[in-house]
């Protein structure tokens, strides 16, 4: 894999986590509804997941073509 890649990757993760943190601290102080802040988030993860899946099924099958290829 790239290396430019995987530290886009990375930063990504990173990112993420600090963007969940965040909404967990305002839920816990009530600042924001966390019932419907936590569906929207299980609910965009399945889909980044999911795309991530297909992603890396892309990059899998394109791979192997480009190696056979060679």
């Amino acid at each position: 894999m790239n290396k430019v890649l995987k530290q886009i990757i990375i930063w990504f993760l990173i990112l993420l986590i600090i963007v969940f943190t965040v909404i967990a601290i305002l839920g816990i102080w009530d600042v924001i509804d966390m019932e419907r802040v936590v569906r929207k988030l299980l609910e965009t993860l399945v889909v980044v997941f999911a795309s991530g899946a297909v992603i890396l099924f892309i990059f899998s099958v394109v791979g192997k073509e480009i190696d056979e290829g060679k």
